[in-house]
């Protein structure tokens, strides 16, 4: 089926933080096959899966040292090939993480290019020469400092829009893109079923902008991506694009345009952020909202959204956006029943089915992020210690890196050694054992809507309309000739009085009680 990527419901797989078989502390591909039973019973029919391949591990596998290997870290080829297997007997389809933007240093491709100026690799990055014995240009890394790297034997400067160690490649080069090309074809060929695309907007590039951002061919180069690689495979692809508007959105994923499926958009997650990670504000769930609707708008009748409340790149939503202390289950479960009830293609991160919570770090030395670790000394200057560990243990991507905790034995039953990264604090309460054991289960509730995500039409592919947002009280319908269904949610730990009607209550998270003109706390309604 041509858009089978509109009826996928996608669990993302962070494999060194899933599940460890082999006690080294670290998870991997043979643990993920034991947990695929697990992922069936939820409902899942599409894995994405975060980095595998060979890498140094400066950014945790986006740093690809070789990308037709699996990390023996993860395991090998044949585990690798038997997941697949395993996936697709369960009808579960498998997204990859496809990383083009940048390579890692130890690639051989730079090791190769950082010879010298007339080696034939060299132009596989970008180079330039110094500007009046200066950096090229003002340009930023993502991850602090300049995103220009001097080369003391060449003495020219190369790019790295992230990691000095996770140099840009030069798509301008047509032999890189041949060789991108041959390598996303030996992926389909052997039976993977698509792509997340790593930061694409970035991998072309335009010298004369003061930011870094979409280049001028940017839309040529994916074209010739969907023409030789996806379309002939039936691959679903998924741009991971920041900072894009809808209509920006429509340019790369318009199936007239023969470009990507979708692509996430980050806008909602920005709630609560004052000036960027680590600058925390107060946060609106009206503001979180009406992100959330105006993309509904911007792509219904002309794309298809992804919607995602968590990823590996995120805190986890119950730290950031509730009072999880005392309603973990419903502010859980509201948040699922938003996701998974707006128009598109939800991604649910690991553990937020058991609705997880961020770990408590102590101390820089808990923390493996790169991004907290570089940001650490110009935080310092402005707060004192124990205020920064706050801010890490609120908003660092350690925070959802962390292990899933499978039940309440050591180390929460993720590994038997030392975990590469420290597990939530709560696992002996908070892990999946307790969770499918208890009778308010996030993931029995998950189950369900999951369910009717899949079986209900006009959930589906219906027409989505705002109907109310105000507060923390947000409605919005979804309808089409056969039905027209109501979500209502309250994004607060107070009652709302709120005066509506229904004839039907399809689902809710405080079970079958009725509902009279007031809203408990979190609480999230599915009626007709």
């Amino acid at each position: 089926m041509k858009d089978w990527y509109k009826e996928a419901v996608v669990y993302q797989i962070y494999p060194k933080s899933f599940c460890d078989s082999n006690g080294d502390g670290i998870g991997d591909i043979p643990g993920i096959i034991s947990k695929l039973d697990y992922l069936k019973e939820l409902g899942i029919n599409t894995v994405w899966l975060s980095p595998c391949y060979v890498s140094p591990g400066d950014d945790k596998g986006y740093d690809i040292a070789d990308y037709r290997m699996i990390d023996p870290v993860y395991g090998t080829m044949d585990d690798f090939k038997y997941m697949l297997d395993e996936m697709h007997k369960r009808d579960i389809r498998l997204l990859m993480d496809l990383v083009v933007n940048h390579t890692s240093d130890e690639h051989e491709w730079f090791v190769e290019s950082k010879k010298g100026k007339d080696n034939p690799y060299r132009d596989y990055y970008i180079w330039k020469d110094p500007v009046d014995g200066h950096e090229p240009n003002g340009w930023k890394s993502n991850f602090g400092g300049s995103a220009w790297e001097y080369d003391e034997a060449s003495g020219q400067y190369y790019l790295h829009l992230y990691s000095k160690k996770q140099p840009d490649l030069n798509w301008e080069n047509e032999k890189v893109r041949r060789e991108i090309v041959d390598m996303i074809n030996y992926w389909l060929d052997m039976g993977v079923d698509g792509f997340r695309c790593d930061v694409i907007n970035s991998i072309s590039k335009d010298f004369t902008q003061e930011i870094p951002g979409d280049g001028p061919r940017l839309h040529e180069y994916i074209n010739l991506l969907n023409r030789e690689c996806f379309e002939p495979h039936n691959a679903m692809t998924v741009g991971e694009v920041w900072g894009l508007t809808p209509e920006q959105s429509l340019m790369l994923t318009d199936p007239k345009r023969n470009e990507l499926s979708i692509a996430f958009q980050f806008d909602h997650m920005s709630v609560g952020r004052n000036g960027g990670r680590f600058y925390l504000c107060d946060f609106e769930p009206e503001k979180f909202m009406e992100h959330l609707f105006n993309w509904q708008y911007g792509l219904m009748d002309k794309g298809w959204n992804a919607i995602c409340i968590e990823n590996h790149d995120q805190p986890r939503a119950l730290n950031r956006y509730a009072d999880f202390e005392n309603y973990r289950y419903e502010a859980a479960t509201m948040l699922g029943t938003i996701e998974l009830c707006l128009q598109g293609t939800p991604f649910i991160y690991q553990g937020q089915e058991i609705g997880l919570v961020n770990p408590t770090f102590n101390s820089l030395s808990e923390c493996r992020d790169i991004e907290a670790i570089n940001a650490y000394p110009e935080l310092i200057e402005k707060f004192s210690e124990e205020k920064v560990m706050e801010l890490f243990s609120k908003d660092s991507r350690d925070c959802g890196r962390a292990p899933i905790p499978w039940n309440s034995g050591k180390n929460g039953g993720f590994t038997d050694a030392e975990p590469w990264l420290k597990l939530h604090d709560r696992y002996e309460s908070i892990n999946v054992e307790e969770d499918l054991n208890s009778e308010r289960s996030v993931f029995n509730y998950y189950k369900k809507l999951i369910d009717l995500h899949i079986n209900n039409k006009t959930i589906l592919y219906g027409q989505f309309h705002q109907e109310y947002n105000k507060g923390p009280v947000s409605v919005f319908s979804r309808y089409d000739d056969n039905d027209t269904i109501l979500v209502i949610c309250n994004f607060s730990d107070k009652e709302q009085e709120f005066k509506f009607g229904y004839r039907e209550l399809i689902m809710s998270n405080y079970g079958d009680i009725k509902f009279n003109n007031t809203l408990p706390p979190y609480a999230a309604l599915i009626v007709r």
